[in-house]
């Protein structure tokens, strides 16, 4: 073209370059074309008015579910719209692949866009190569799919920022990568870095706190809440010539600021940065833009998951007490686990109470333990309220069975005496016990909580049944009766809640039957023991790391051990035969009103024997025991006191029993006919029992018998492993083994 001839018109330039001119609006769903833009769609080349299906049909299907998603990211970032598509032929196979630039614009009015653009044939480019990086079609597409979903799955399954960021710094996008990641947070007015990766050690400065008024473009994106991208180092030194003196020395070629937005608010910001070239193409932005959608909503997780964590341990502290100082006499461990679920609060809890009258010398104390029924903040609320109560009403000098009755009222007032609530009862279980470190006397009242368990000083563990009531806020008049037992030097008493039990799918007898097996197997000394039930409960105790883990933690766990020191080896023995020596005792009461009792005292007694050699032995000591028992209820009106001792001599082991109680009636031997139903009572212990007697008190009389354990025939026969007693569920009641003597 020579100088001052006129210049050619835009279509005969347009198709000179092979390019050529569409426009569509999608209110009218009409698509016109010129002639050059029909012969690359693989239409007769002339111009023509075409619907969407018309060209819908002329396009492969992946590509164009594309262009709906790249016009509207154009739209919302004021962009060009550029996409790269495949024509197919009537056949469905591929003849060419078009480029198409538009500039998109929305109609709110009308709700529809409008778009004018050109179409030019481009060459594929080779998978791998730079021209690689931004392909939009074929294979790029589904690895960018299968990466978003992978990329999701990911940062949906990390339970706190530090995880979330590990998480981020380790995405491989598809085709383009950056090489260095920032994530901004907002603090007030102020910008600062909670996450940096792919800079060396120095290379901080770009990215200390500073204001929000700040010419960055992490600040810029943060304000206006719209992405930047800065294709060239020039980008970058023509719109923030001051920050570009700071990071040019970084080896960088192109960066990507987006906004972190979630619910409409924007919360920080996130720097992608490239050693190389990138042109933002519209499916680089896209993706970009998700994987800023998707870490903004991890993080907001992970922060809301991490103040339910602050606020959960927070008040579980509050509402849980320190042991305080060392007891004399005594040693105490406790251990609290809350639940998996939800806010991990709940109502278990536990408590140690220093009573009136106690010094710094030493004094009684109580010991609680108790589950407020749920596992919500509701649960902890009443949790904390009830234990104050407590602390108040041992303070005040009450018995236990005088707390647990006032405690029960108070809190069926709380519960059942608020209108609101009416929907929303609870009740709790509550052991309560009163200890005194000097002698070893524990005065043990109970309010449907699980039964505490001695762990003797050679290992053996027995279940302590004690007498209880209705869990406390059923009943406000309930009464709960009072148990005296005996802790002996060496002995351990154990106090749970019922999540310790039943964990794992548990139920009272076989969660039980696993405590008990930590208990006698443990070695070690009181902490570790605390540590040995929580962890048996558990397992492997990493909860908290991403990946499809199942939590076991199904319920509150509250764990309180009670030792007293053994007396430890005497500096000097006294000359002649070593005295025996006591390594198991049980006591219980059997009140005239409580005949089913016995039947306990039978269980306790097989218990207490349970890696007895002699199996004939322990069925004749739970006969005359039974005998002993029956003979107080039914011919005294008096209750009975059951003192079993197992005692270690130079002789060998010896079984003593004996049954206590405030009748001076001495009994007797009868000679009782064929038909009589009772009277064989002593007849049967002069028979079966290695020796025995009756010794009167000062009130009353106490009739005792002693078996010798002969040697084992069989060591292997009645170990510890794997013996079931026989009898175990005697359930019968008193008198059910002959007639009183």
């Amino acid at each position: 073209m020579r100088t001052g001839e006129p210049l050619p018109a835009v279509g005969e330039v347009l198709a000179a370059l092979a390019t050529g001119l569409w426009s569509w609006d999608t209110a009218t769903e009409l698509v016109t074309v010129d002639a050059e833009a029909a012969r690359l769609l693989g239409l007769p080349a002339k111009a023509a008015t075409l619907t969407e299906a018309q060209i819908r049909s002329r396009l492969h299907p992946v590509d164009w579910n594309e262009i709906a998603g790249i016009v509207g990211l154009a739209v919302a970032e004021g962009t060009l719209a550029e996409v790269r598509v495949r024509v197919m032929d009537e056949h469905g196979r591929v003849i060419r692949v078009v480029r198409s630039r538009s500039k998109p614009s929305y109609d709110p009015e009308r709700k529809a866009f409008q778009l004018i653009g050109t179409l030019q044939e481009v060459t594929e480019p080779t998978p791998g190569s730079p021209a690689g990086r931004s392909a939009v079609t074929g294979d790029w597409r589904r690895s960018r799919e299968a990466f978003l979903l992978d990329a999701g799955r990911a940062l949906a399954e990390a339970r706190s920022t530090a995880e979330v960021l590990r998480v981020a710094a380790g995405l491989s996008m598809p085709g383009f990568s950056p090489d260095g990641l920032a994530v901004f947070e907002v603090a007030g007015d102020r910008l600062s870095i909670i996450g940096l990766h792919g800079y060396q050690p120095g290379d901080e400065d770009p990215f200390s706190p500073m204001s929000l008024d700040a010419d960055y473009p992490a600040a810029e994106v943060i304000r206006t809440g719209r992405a930047v991208y800065l294709s060239s180092p020039g980008d970058y030194k023509a719109r923030y010539p001051v920050m570009w003196q700071l990071i040019e020395n970084l080896g960088r070629e192109s960066w990507a600021y987006l906004p972190l937005t979630v619910a409409g608010r924007t919360m920080g910001a996130w720097m992608a940065s490239f050693a190389y070239p990138v042109a933002f193409t519209p499916d680089e932005r896209s993706v970009l833009t998700t994987i800023a959608r998707m870490l903004a909503q991890a993080l907001s997780r992970a922060g809301v998951a991490e103040s339910e964590r602050a606020l959960t341990d927070g008040l579980q502290r509050s509402m849980l007490p320190t042991l305080g100082p060392r007891i004399p006499g005594m040693n105490v461990a406790a251990r609290y686990v809350p639940t998996g679920g939800g806010l991990q609060v709940g109502g278990d809890w536990y408590d140690m109470i220093p009573l009136p009258g106690n010094t710094a010398g030493g004094g009684r104390i109580a010991l609680v333990i108790g589950d407020v029924q749920g596992h919500d903040v509701r649960a902890a609320g009443l949790m904390g309220q009830l234990r104050i109560a407590l602390r108040a009403y041992a303070s005040e000098g009450h018995r236990p069975d005088a707390v647990l009755s006032r405690a029960s009222r108070f809190l069926h007032g709380m519960t059942y005496g608020s209108p609101e609530d009416a929907s929303d009862l609870r009740f709790a279980t509550c052991l309560y016990i009163e200890a005194d470190p000097a002698t070893g006397t524990l005065d043990i009242a109970r309010a449907g909580h699980p039964d505490p368990a001695i762990r003797m000083a050679d290992g053996t563990v027995l279940a302590r049944p004690t007498a209880g009531g209705l869990p406390l806020g059923i009943d406000p008049d309930a009464d709960y009766p009072t148990t005296r037992i005996t802790l002996e030097p060496g002995e351990t008493l154990l106090m749970c809640t019922d999540g310790l039990i039943e964990t794992g799918g548990h139920d009272l007898d076989s969660g039980w039957q696993r405590i008990r097996t930590i208990l006698e197997e443990h070695d070690g000394g009181l902490e570790e023991l605390a540590d040995a039930l929580v962890q048996g409960v558990h397992g492997p105790s990493s909860h908290h790391t991403t990946g499809p883990l199942a939590d076991r933690r199904e319920d509150d766990i509250a764990v309180l051990l009670l030792s007293r020191p053994g007396a430890g080896d005497a500096e000097s023995a006294p000359a002649g035969p070593t005295p025996a020596r006591t390594v198991r005792r049980s006591m219980m009461s059997v009140a005239q009103a409580e005949p089913e009792r016995v039947a306990v005292a039978r269980q306790q007694l097989r218990e207490l024997l349970h890696d007895w050699a002699s199996q004939d032995q322990i069925d004749s000591a739970v006969l005359l025991l039974s005998e002993m028992l029956t003979n107080v209820l039914v011919h005294t009106d008096a209750d009975a006191l059951l003192l079993a001792e197992v005692r270690d001599g130079v002789d060998g082991r010896r079984i003593r029993i004996e049954v206590t109680d405030t009748s001076d009636d001495l009994p007797h031997k009868r000679r009782p006919g064929e038909l009589a139903s009772s009277g064989r009572g002593l007849v049967l212990i002069e028979l079966l029992a290695d020796t025995w007697g009756v010794d009167p008190r000062g009130e009353g009389k106490s009739i005792w018998f002693e078996l010798h354990e002969p040697e084992p025939k069989d060591a292997g026969t009645y170990g510890i492993e794997g013996y079931e007693p026989k009898g175990a569920d005697d359930s019968t009641g008193p008198g059910d083994s002959g007639g009183a003597s």
